[in-house]
């Protein structure tokens, strides 16, 4: 007895501490930190490694395919053991009249069920890889438009200071002109006032770009953003926009509905199969201490499909299929409007960039030099210069609002369109380190 004991508690420590090592030897990859400069390829990559989203989705698929494999599992036979006639009064009080009787029964499915089962696991894994993609395609576009964001918020950064250089600049000039006697003492005042908002400016624009790289690097994890700065073009903007609207093939919103509509077909398979009933086969030994004699037991049990016939079941599953085809146009049509509609914002945002780029921003550049030079002779006053320089600065803002709205804009289609951003980044480097 205790040599049984022993063995039975060395394998139960054996059964607890399997599973618990074999889950903490599961190793994940080291945490990856973007330091220096970085580019959008970088940015993209590690975000697919690393946002917890994503991780979190790679979870799922894992669990419907422990789902799938449980679904194709036979059921396990059964053991019975029974002994009647004892422990009673008269001649059943002890074992003399026992009958004991040892017993396996075997679940039998008919109807391909489990098959059938199986099958529907397996498109739920299907389902949720496709979610997944979609989460992912999700994910790598936000990733392109914050990385746009701090690109802009750079410019704006930079832009800030300059005008911040340009108006001490001007604070010098206008100070020579008063110890020269040509001014008034007041414009110094109203110089200093001018420069001090936009020292302001600067910091709340420095604020800003702050909170975008935040932005941009909690999408890999990071709370603080390790990197120094973004690297990337804003300024690249074609001469035209593309005239053909981008199509939706590709776009795993609508590619994972023939996934889904085979699901809920496979479900409906599952509910009709449920209607052929099991057999369960079961078969013996009897001993019959009476006569000290030994049979052997045979039986089959079939369930009378009198009143249930899984009715509700099958009711239940095909209205879902129904509801799956209503569903698929209803995000066919969607899509597409909203494909439409982001295209129309890229038209509108590329033409917005080149009236301001070829009209708009060389008209205030020119007035504002000007009259910069103008105000050093005395044909325009104090006022005019800081309404010329900051009309001058507003386009420019104005002009980098436009390019990320543009380039976002872009983004959104290429998401509508199923357009894998890291396939993009990479041949565009790898074309670049080609040339």
């Amino acid at each position: 007895m205790n040599c049984i004991l022993k063995t039975l508690r060395v394998f139960m420590v054996l059964a607890v501490f399997f599973p618990l090592t074999s889950f903490a030897e599961e190793k994940k990859e080291p945490t990856k930190i973007l330091t220096g400069s970085i580019t959008l390829a970088q940015a993209l990559q590690i975000a697919l490694i690393q946002n917890p989203g994503l991780q979190a989705f790679s979870y799922e698929v894992r669990a419907r395919e422990a789902q799938a494999l449980q679904a194709g599992l036979a059921s396990n036979p059964k053991l019975q053991v029974e002994v009647e006639n004892i422990g009673g009064s008269g001649n059943f009080n002890g074992f003399d009249q026992s009958e004991t009787s040892v017993q396996l029964s075997q679940l039998v499915e008919l109807g391909s069920k489990r098959h059938l089962r199986k099958n529907s696991a397996v498109l739920s894994k299907e389902l949720a890889g496709w979610d997944q993609e979609v989460k992912r395609l999700e994910i790598l576009t936000r990733v392109a438009q914050s990385y746009i964001h701090v690109l802009k918020a750079q410019q704006l950064v930079a832009l800030a200071g300059e005008r911040v250089q340009l108006a001490q600049k001007f604070l010098d000039a206008v100070l020579e002109r008063i110890q020269a006697g040509k001014v008034a003492a007041i414009e110094k005042i109203k110089m200093e006032v001018a420069l001090a908002n936009m020292r302001i400016e600067e910091e709340r624009v420095k604020l800003e770009l702050q909170n975008v790289r935040r932005t941009l690097s909690l999408l890999w994890g990071e709370t603080e953003p390790k990197f120094d700065v973004a690297l990337g073009d804003l300024f690249s903007v074609p001469d035209k926009v593309l005239k053909t609207v981008p199509t939706l093939s590709a776009n795993p919103r609508l590619s994972k509905w023939s996934t889904a509509l085979s699901h809920r077909q496979a479900e409906l398979d599952v509910e009709n199969s449920k209607t052929i009933p099991n057999l369960t086969f079961s078969g013996g030994f009897r001993r019959l201490e009476e006569n000290d004699d030994n049979a052997l037991i045979f039986g089959v049990t079939v369930p009378l499909q009198w009143f249930n016939r899984n009715q509700g079941g099958i009711a239940k599953a095909q209205h879902r299929l129904s509801k799956a085809r209503e569903e698929q146009k209803a995000e066919t049509l969607r899509m597409k409007g909203a494909l439409m509609q982001a295209y129309s914002e890229v038209s509108f945002s590329h033409a917005k960039v080149i009236s301001i780029k070829t009209g708009v921003l060389p008209g205030a550049r020119q007035a504002f030099n000007a009259i910069s030079e103008g105000y050093s002779f005395g044909k325009f006053s104090l006022l005019d210069v800081l309404d010329s320089q900051k009309t001058y600065f507003h386009v420019q803002s104005q002009y980098l609002d436009a390019l990320a709205n543009y380039h976002n804009a872009v983004t959104n289609v290429e998401r509508l369109s199923g357009i894998d951003p890291v396939t993009r980044e990479s041949s565009a480097d790898t074309g670049k380190g080609g040339n």
